[in-house]
Formats: C-alpha cells, structure tokens, sequence
C-alpha cells in the first residue's frame, strides 16, 4: 500500500488522483477522505502512531510547514522504521541544508534524519511552486521582493505529483534526491510579463534591497525575524542556485514539465 500524508495539500491531492485506488490517504477529518474519493484514515503527523503503517508499505510524507513540522517528521520516520516499510518517499526543496533559513533549514534537518534512518528513501527535491506565483501579486499589481535578476526554475506541483507516482508505482530504486524544476528558468521579471499577460491586468516585479524587503514584510504582519529571514531567503533564491534546470522530469516521465504559460493558461 502507498500511505499519502498531506493528502489535501497541493501536491498530495493530486498524487491520490495520480494514485487512484493505489493510494490511501491520511487525513485529519473524515469529510476530507470522503472528498478525495479514496481509501483513507484519519492521523495526524503530531501522532505518529496514528498513520497506518505495515511491512512493505511504501510511505509519501509530506505537509505544510509549522513549528513541529521537524519533530513531527523525524517522529514518522522513526514509525516507519519500526514497522518494516518498504521506502520512505518526502518532498524537500532544491539544495538545502540543514543550517538553512526558516523553511529550507527545516527540510534540512528531516533529510538528515531520514538519510540516517536506515531506511530506503527518496527525497523530491523541487524548487518553489508554480501555484503561489499568482498569489505574489499584491492589490496594487505588485510582486514585490528581493530576488534581484536570479532566474528560478519554478515547477508545476502536478509534475511533482506525476514523479512522486511513477516512483512509487516501480519497484524501489536505490536512494537517491531527485531536483526537479520547470522546462526554463524566468527572471521575476519575465514572471509578471507572464501574470500580466494571463490576469488581464498589469503585474510588474518590485526588487527591493534585503532590509527593505524586510519591513514590507513586517508591515504585512510578519514577526520581524522571520520578516528578515525571509527576505534573505530571496537574495539568496536570487543569487544563481536555482538558475538551472534539470531534465528530471521529462527522464522519468517521458514529457517535459509544464511551462509557465502552459500553467496560466
């Protein structure tokens, strides 16, 4: 059995769909399971006993992040070894570490740990959403940030979706990271052209220096230090290291990812 954890997320619903009656699904409230239409229990992540676990299970863990995302993680990991599962599959991001900023040090921290389980893994290794792009624009037809002129690769959560499946439908394969992005790699500039073009209104990237970034971010309600972090996560987003792609996708799949505009349609 394939068990799916963030199953109503983004990229977790449309592996179930992927999936079909391959999958079950681990869901915090009944009504989600019945909305997905497939097998599903109900767990949560902060109770690890709770996701249903068997020898051979072949586990997809995933979720949004918060402040127990890391001990939750490592915890599931730790469930999975015990019960003698077939391979551990999670979502990370592109090139991170466990010293990195916010998000990227969490990951960090559970690839370490799912490295040293003992158990089969694989860790998709993909960088930032094409689904949030549109959500960046703010009321005045802003996107604003402090990624400079650095390209990134952005990637459609379906095509991560579609990989996650046709792994875990094969048999398993020895450990490895799998960074997946987007056919090209835009500026944020190229970005809003694009958003500008698929809302109907005008988009227009706004760079600001890291600080300045900051107190917009701070203005909007943000902790001041994650305010600052995160606006150095862009600079740093923005300094080359997602700059290139990768042909992953299409190697597995036998397609190329989605471009953006075939995304926004």
């Amino acid at each position: 059995m394939i068990v799916v954890t963030g199953a109503t997320g983004t990229i977790g619903r449309a592996l179930v769909e992927e999936l079909g009656g391959a999958a079950r699904a681990v869901v915090r409230r009944a009504e989600q399971g019945e909305e997905l239409g497939c097998d599903y229990v109900v767990g949560d992540l902060e109770r690890p006993e709770s996701i249903p676990l068997a020898p051979g299970d072949r586990l997809f863990l995933n979720s949004a992040l918060w402040p127990g995302f890391v001990q939750a993680h490592k915890a599931v990991i730790d469930r999975a070894a015990t019960a003698g599962v077939a391979q551990v599959m999670t979502v990370s991001v592109r090139g991170v570490t466990s010293s990195g900023l916010l998000g990227f040090g969490m990951h960090g921290q559970v690839d370490e740990h799912l490295r040293a389980s003992g158990l089969p893994w694989s860790i998709l290794a993909p960088v930032g959403f094409m689904q949030n792009l549109a959500g960046d624009v703010d009321e005045e037809g802003r996107i604003l940030g402090s990624y400079g002129r650095g390209r990134v690769g952005y990637i459609d959560a379906r095509d991560i979706a579609a990989v996650a499946a046709a792994l875990l439908t094969r048999p398993v394969e020895a450990d490895a990271v799998y960074e997946l992005t987007g056919p090209t790699a835009p500026t944020h500039d190229e970005i809003a052209a694009e958003l500008t073009r698929s809302l109907g209104r005008t988009a227009r990237y706004v760079d600001l220096p890291v600080e300045e970034a900051a107190v917009h971010l701070e203005k909007r309600g943000m902790p001041a230090q994650a305010a600052h972090d995160l606006a150095r996560l862009m600079a740093q987003i923005g300094d080359g290291r997602w700059a290139s792609t990768t042909t992953t996708v299409a190697d597995i799949l036998g397609r190329r990812p989605r471009s953006l505009r075939e995304f926004l349609g």
